[in-house]
């Protein structure tokens, strides 16, 4: 959670106005990144964000006011954790087992100089 003063954001749409922040909205897609708060928390700017990286992980994210010395609201949200089971087993990927031919196959198939057209990508 952080105050990350891009106030063009406009989150509903995903779209921002000034590059710095285009390029803000870029990294957090980058990223596989969610923002959780949907409230403006300064002067009607949504300034003050959550951020998460998988669904469910924060809930019940609402403003509470400001304090005295500060122009900004209070977000307060809850820290979710799945209920740990007894018989619950830890999935891991077994990469010993993975098709790495196939996968480069696989790659080898898409035109990447089309899907990268206008990303920056050299």
């Amino acid at each position: 959670m952080e105050d990350f003063s891009h106030p063009d954001i406009c989150w509903r749409d995903n779209t921002a106005g000034r590059k710095q922040s285009r390029r803000f909205l870029e990294c957090i897609d980058d990223n596989f990144l969610l923002q959780v708060i949907q409230e403006p928390t300064r002067r009607g700017a949504m300034l003050d964000l959550v951020l998460i990286n998988k669904e469910g992980l924060v809930g019940n994210a609402k403003l509470k006011g400001s304090l005295v010395c500060s122009d900004h609201e209070m977000v307060q949200f809850g820290i979710l954790r799945a209920a740990r089971r007894e018989h619950s087993k830890l999935i891991t990927l077994d990469f010993r087992r993975a098709d790495f031919g196939l996968f480069r196959d696989l790659l080898g198939r898409v035109p990447w100089d089309k899907a990268l057209e206008g990303r920056g990508a050299a």
